[in-house]
């Protein structure tokens, strides 16, 4: 046996101290170590032999549902089986809440073990009675000792195991502390040849950084084969699980939940939450439709403009890549002859959500001329579309698909690029504009 130091960030090891890590750059972050051989011997792994592409079978019932339709859309269709799937984010948000509610309904048609590393049973169970669950299927162990909980699985067998979390577990041949990079790794790595070889269903439970990283070493995210992260403010109630990694679906997909009393209610309708309390009487105010993976989102933008009393000008936002915002400033100065170098900017995306594609950028800039104007934008209408660096209105992808969500909702206009054919619509009129010129002429009410 001899000593390392691992760096508890990244994973880089040294034979000796650094003060600063040679490859994340993080201070005072190598922790000594000792380092010492793997446990899992060559018998632990399959020893089935090779076999032809066209000779394995395809499993029909190798997906199985969570009960809750949403969770089901992040992962593809629903659990594989098998499968690891990480789930982070930050302290009291719902991880927790909603892995029991999961682990509740499965248990229904299937055995699930929930293994419960940072309180005890009676506090476990003191909180699943607030949200009413109810399940005899459902076993629920308080332990951290990794050979303990193996034991636990091949007794009990159960279809869904739930680690809460894999930083709480440690594997009692190991001599490091539990959470260190040495202990996450191998857990995870041991978990993950459990869930192979018996085919079982493993969450873990992942604690974040003060950053907003998870917590471990970056190849804990290439062992597992889902990672989900809660995102969303604490003074909200919205949750957005989002797929960070998905080998069986897309990452592109999101869930959105509504936390209560009863726990996270998965919302079905996001794009009429968000509408509800819309007020169209102040200028500044302007609704767009991004896309998150197949479901269409509309969301409400909100600018505010106002002389600046400094030097400099502020320019803040929320919910909406910074270097995106300056750029469509820039246009709006150079091509509509906007004086906006002495005016601090406020934008917001209203509900706490994030939005990262280009689609939103009329709607962006319509914010914020009609607020510096002090008009109010057209009523009931939507704005799509991509700003260029000429002052050009781009097309974006799955128009039609933004479109008809904002004619479910009751929006009378869609102010839209220049696209050949021209769609067509039943219950809402469509304005096609060039240029951002021509778009604030006809976004903007007449006087």
């Amino acid at each position: 046996m001899k000593s390392i130091f691992t760096c508890q960030k990244c994973g880089y090891q040294s034979p000796k101290w650094l003060g600063r890590c040679p490859d994340c750059g993080e201070w005072n972050s190598l922790v000594e170590e000792v380092s010492e051989p793997s446990s899992v011997h060559p018998s632990e792994y399959s020893s089935v032999p090779p076999q032809s592409w066209t000779e394995i079978g395809a499993d029909k019932d190798i997906r199985f549902s969570t009960g809750i339709e949403e969770f089901n859309r992040i992962l593809g269709g629903g659990i594989v089986r098998g499968s690891v799937i990480l789930v982070g984010g930050e302290p009291g948000i719902g991880k927790s809440t909603l892995l029991l509610q999961i682990s509740n309904l499965l248990s229904k048609k299937q055995r699930v073990l929930y293994v419960t590393a940072e309180e005890s049973v009676k506090q476990a169970k003191l909180r699943g009675q607030r949200l009413g669950i109810e399940a005899k299927e459902l076993f629920i162990v308080s332990e951290t000792n990794l050979n303990l909980i193996t034991t636990y699985i091949k007794k009990i067998s159960p279809c869904v195991v739930v680690i809460d979390s894999i930083q709480a577990i440690y594997k009692e041949d190991l001599s490091s502390a539990p959470g260190s990079i040495s202990q996450i790794k191998e857990c995870t790595a041991r978990l993950t040849l459990l869930a192979k070889k018996e085919d079982i269903s493993i969450f873990l439970i992942g604690q974040v950084t003060k950053e907003g990283y998870l917590s471990g070493p970056r190849v804990l995210e290439h062992i597992v084969d889902v990672v989900l992260y809660f995102e969303g403010d604490k003074y909200y109630n919205y949750r957005i699980l989002r797929a960070i990694k998905n080998r069986f679906g897309s990452t592109n997909e999101i869930g959105i939940f509504e936390m209560s009393a009863q726990g996270l209610s998965p919302i079905s309708n996001p794009s009429k939450l968000f509408m509800e309390n819309r007020e169209e009487k102040s200028p500044g105010s302007a609704v767009v439709c991004c896309m998150e993976g197949t479901r269409p989102l509309l969301v409400e933008i909100q600018a505010l403009v106002t002389p600046t009393h400094f030097g400099i000008p502020a320019r803040k936002n929320s919910g909406l890549d910074y270097n995106r915002c300056l750029l469509t400033l820039a246009v709006l100065q150079k091509k509509a002859n906007l004086k906006l170098q002495m005016q601090d900017i406020f934008i917001n995306v209203v509900g706490g959500i994030k939005i990262i594609e280009p689609a939103a950028d009329l709607g962006i800039a319509l914010s914020v001329v009609s607020n510096f104007r002090d008009r109010r934008l057209r009523s009931r209408c939507l704005f799509i579309g991509e700003l260029g660096l000429g002052g050009e209105i781009r097309n974006v992808t799955q128009l039609n698909r933004r479109i008809s969500e904002g004619e479910k909702l009751g929006f009378e206009y869609c102010l839209i690029p220049k696209s050949k054919p021209k769609p067509h619509f039943k219950d809402i009129k469509i304005i096609e504009v060039g240029d951002i010129e021509e778009a604030i002429e006809m976004g903007l009410e007449k006087k």
